[in-house]
């Protein structure tokens, strides 16, 4: 028996294939064309680019090559026999011959050997793959009755959702094991046994659904016979033609090529030379499209009439908007109207909708979803760095010695960058992962500290103490670069790890050892994600992190920086965009940026200061702000305090909700729906979370009468007398203007992004595009300042009443309030929200798995079934917000962050009770 993938000392290994060493350029011939070469490539990579096709079945850019296949052996002069073109790397002066008859007949002969263990039965089906592609150019039958011997007599295996295995079809070419281990970091797949009686296995030893894989779909994707295929292409058959654009989800920015056959999706496949994603793809980006074409989807315009929805035409809806928002402004004045922005909407959109609010309307109310994660972030870094947004690249993970991940759960939720981050800890870089649970990254992890909820900034104070206390701090950087070093280092003298380790939950030494180690195994990288940003003191928690950066030097620098991983999929562009009150377009501010904006718009910015979202309900329940437009974003099920979110709703005159479904703020609270069309139905662009800027491409019409939301938002505008203020007829002339107002924008052209993304700053159609920002200095100039943060005990705290610790956050296989996903066969591994505790806790109440408790916090109540699992802690639970009928947030409370009014979706006692056990409401 034989097993490729093994586990040893409780990590797991995989084999590496040669070392590419650099060497001076290379003259090589191949087939009688001399080509000069650079070092490192095999002789397949150079007979590629050569347009030289050379068979393969087992060979894949994206993993180590294996050369089981030896279907791409070549003859080389001077070689006594064939080798291996994917494992043979070039040498100057060498001479190929790639299709001598030799080759042409061992080539045939292997497939013969191969097609005679084909099964018939497959016959007149095969899949469009490599194997039957060569099969047909050889011109070897397989699946006759003459010919088929099969080895194996296994059954087709359909327990996963998307991905049907058929492993009779199996030639053993171990290229999913190799993607699985190599690209994934899942090691599902492993080979087994020898000779004949090798077989490849999921690691479940039985039905593929119950394995661990996270149905990334990259096995599929290399397996060269069809014995791994998308259900969705069974169904649906092959598609007619291809688009590129980039994914829905989360804001890693994925490029996908998207296969459309009669007007409909029917598949997802990676981009290989997308720089974010690198050939890569998640469960969501890979196959949860389905939402497009759900039934119930809105695609028709509708108005509420006696408190029941009527369908109604563009126009009607149209109209009634406009008169409504115009009698608003005339009887409350334009602050009485607040306009929120999407995440899942493109930039152009985004743009937009703030220039509809303040020329339009005449307001600063307008706001995004960044209010409820990232605003934080972009305070934190833009006062302290000048920019608030990620100093350095994806790339530069692979650079770090070190990686601090805190308060995120990259595997879940940026699933590319996860694996990314696994592989390079696989690799030798050190992880170290700060989180109260034991995430999937902590299994790689040197050191693992699971943080008090509450006592980031505690922490973040013990760790950069241990810096300055050890003299671990980069002097010569502080000298040149950094400011308030005297001040700070007095101040932060007095926060030991001793001091700070019972609150935190975690060992004074444990914080010294990750403080030494992501202050000397430098270039240190940091990622971190809601888990800082989402508390009272958020912002400050962000700063705490830019601190460590500065103290350390790892700013500037590759492999470094402080990078926040951004939750939507254009949250970090909707806000650059202005979707905020106090920023226009650019992330400028809006006074500094008053007079170029009025000069550009040819109209004045409105003088008095926005609400952001969580002021504008404020101002809802005083009944100041008389409406709402919310664009892609269900306020009501997302906004933490659901009780207090309620009663701001309910006191509104207009609420137009814009989305593509019923949404539990259109539900309850809407007067107005206007059907948006999908990423997949418009053009326009994204920006991730390295600040690349990509193209967003229409592969479908929109689906019924549903529009793009600039359309929508253009077409208010006119009939409320300003076709002037939103003139666009195109995404790309929304973009130009865009451009015409964002210096650090301006060349970032269309044309440019044919050619793939720009990483802002780009400020001229000659320019590079920026990976890493603060090389020689900060905009602000030479010199950051080190900030003096003390920490504040939460006012959220347990008590016997409340005993118990909550944090909320998202899954895998759902994504945020689950109106796309939950309308995809992902509901198959998350059908619902649970409520995880230890086992220990689950004892204590007297649950059990999958039992149904009530969770009661200060604020409100829910009802989730429990899920045991030990990646919490005791006395700590954790539970998801995907679900509408649990509505999560009625027991998340009022706190918010300090500077940015973020709520504090981390930190919530709460009680558990069994049901059947009637207590007063709170």
């Amino acid at each position: 028996m034989q097993l490729r993938y093994h586990l040893a000392s409780d990590l797991l290994h995989y084999e590496i294939g040669r070392a590419i060493v650099p060497s001076a350029g290379l003259r090589v011939t191949i087939d009688d064309q001399l080509l000069e070469c650079e070092a490192g490539l095999t002789v397949l990579e150079a007979a590629n680019r050569a347009g030289i096709r050379i068979p393969t079945l087992c060979h894949d850019p994206r993993v180590n090559s294996s050369g089981n296949c030896r279907l791409c052996v070549v003859e080389i002069e001077g070689h006594e026999r064939p080798v291996a073109a994917c494992e043979t790397q070039l040498a100057d002066g060498m001479r190929v011959r790639t299709h001598t008859a030799t080759i042409e007949a061992g080539r045939k002969a292997v497939l013969e050997l191969l097609a005679r263990h084909y099964p018939k039965e497959a016959a007149g089906q095969w899949p469009d793959k490599p194997f039957h592609q060569w099969l047909r150019h050889y011109g070897v039958a397989a699946g006759t009755p003459e010919q088929s011997t099969p080895k194996k007599t296994i059954a087709v295996d359909d327990s996963h959702p998307y991905i049907r295995v058929s492993m009779a079809r199996c030639i053993d070419c171990d290229l999913c094991v190799r993607v699985c281990a190599e690209l994934q970091g899942q090691f599902v797949w492993n080979m087994w046994n020898r000779g004949e009686e090798t077989a490849i296995v999921a690691d479940s030893g039985g039905p593929f659904g119950q394995s661990s894989c996270v149905s990334c779909g990259a096995c599929v994707d290399v397996c060269p016979t069809g014995a791994l295929e998308d259900k969705q292409v069974i169904e649906h058959g092959p598609a007619a033609s291809w688009t590129r654009t980039v994914c829905p989800y989360c804001g890693t920015g994925c490029e996908m090529s998207v296969g459309v056959a009669d007007g409909r999706l029917v598949a997802v496949k990676p981009v290989m030379d997308a720089p974010v994603s690198r050939g890569h793809l998640c469960v969501k980006g890979r196959y949860a499209f389905d939402f497009v074409h759900a039934g119930d989807r809105v695609t028709h315009p509708h108005l509420r009439k006696d408190g029941e929805w009527k369908a109604v035409s563009w126009d009607q809806a149209i109209g009634f908007a406009a008169s409504e928002l115009l009698r608003i402004r005339e009887r409350y004045g334009p602050d009485a109207i607040g306009v929120l922005g999407s995440a899942r909407a493109t930039n152009e959109e985004n743009y937009v909708a703030q220039k509809f609010a303040r020329v339009v309307l005449g307001t600063n109310n307008v706001d995004c979803c960044a209010r409820v994660c990232h605003s934080p972030t972009a305070a934190a870094m833009g006062g302290m760095l000048g920019t608030g947004a990620a100093t350095n690249s994806y790339d530069d993970i692979e650079r770090a010695k070190t990686i601090l991940v805190f308060g995120a759960n990259p595997t879940e939720n940026h699933p590319i960058v996860g694996a990314r981050i696994k592989q390079a800890a696989l690799h030798g870089a050190r992880l170290i992962v700060i989180d109260p649970r034991r995430i999937e990254l902590a299994e790689y992890a040197s050191i693992h500290l699971p943080v008090r909820p509450g006592t980031n900034v505690a922490l973040l104070n013990a760790m950069a103490c241990t810096i300055v206390e050890e003299d671990l701090y980069d002097a010569g950087f502080i000298a040149s670069r950094v400011t308030e070093w005297d001040e700070f280092r007095a101040f932060i003298r007095a926060w030991t790890p001793e001091r700070v380790a019972a609150d935190c939950g975690i060992p004074a030494n444990s914080i010294r050892e990750a403080a030494r180690l992501y202050a000397t195994n430098k270039p240190s990288l940091m990622i971190h994600g809601l888990g800082v940003t989402e508390h009272v003191q958020g912002t400050e928690g962000v700063m705490c992190l830019v601190n460590l950066a500065l103290l350390t030097g790892n700013i500037g620098k590759p492999g470094a920086g402080v990078n926040p991983l951004r939750g939507q999929n254009n949250v970090q562009g909707s806000a650059h965009m202005g979707c905020e009150p106090e920023h226009v377009t650019g992330y400028a501010t809006v006074s500094a940026a008053r007079e170029r904006f009025e000069a550009a718009w040819k109209a004045p910015l409105p003088a008095t200061r926005g609400k952001n979202l969580i002021e504008m309900l404020d101002a809802a329940e005083r009944g100041e702000l008389r409406a709402l437009w919310a664009i892609g974003y269900d306020v009501f099920l997302t906004n933490a305090n659901a009780a207090a979110t309620l009663r701001a709703l309910s006191k509104l005159e207009l609420v137009i909700v814009q989305d593509m479904f019923w949404t539990e703020t259109a539900n309850q609270f809407g007067t107005v729906f206007l059907p948006a069309a999908s990423s997949f139905e418009k053009d326009g662009t994204f920006m991730n979370a390295e600040r690349r800027i990509q193209r967003v491409r229409k592969a479908i019409e929109p689906v019924g009468e549903s529009r793009p939301d600039w359309e929508i938002v253009g077409a208010v505008a006119r009939a409320m007398g300003h076709e002037r203020s939103i003139p666009f007829r195109s995404a790309e002339q929304i973009w130009n203007e865009v451009r015409s107002v964002w210096p650090a924008g301006a060349g970032i052209s269309y044309a440019r992004l044919e050619q793939g993304g720009l990483q802002w700053p780009c400020p001229s159609e000659d320019h590079p595009g920026t990976t890493i920002l603060h090389v020689d200095q900060f905009p602000t100039g030479p010199r950051a300042a080190l900030r003096s943060i003390p920490w504040i005990e939460p006012a959220e705290t347990t008590s016997p009443e409340f005993p118990i610790l909550l944090v909320t956050g998202r899954t895998l296989y759902q994504f945020n309030t689950g109106t796309m996903t939950m309308r995809t066969a992902n509901v198959f591994w998350r059908p619902e929200d649970t409520l995880d505790l230890t086992a220990a806790d689950a004892r204590h109440y007297d649950v059990r798995e999958g039992e149904r408790v009530r969770v009661v916090s200060r604020y409100g109540r829910t009802e989730l079934p429990v899920r045991i699992s030990e990646s919490v802690r005791d006395g700590q639970a954790f539970t998801t917000f995907h679900c509408a009928d649990k509505l999560v947030n009625a027991v998340t409370g009022p706190g918010r962050d300090r500077q940015t009014a973020t709520p504090e979706y981390k930190v919530t006692a709460i009680r558990i009770e069994k049901l059947g056990k009637l207590t007063p409401a709170p």
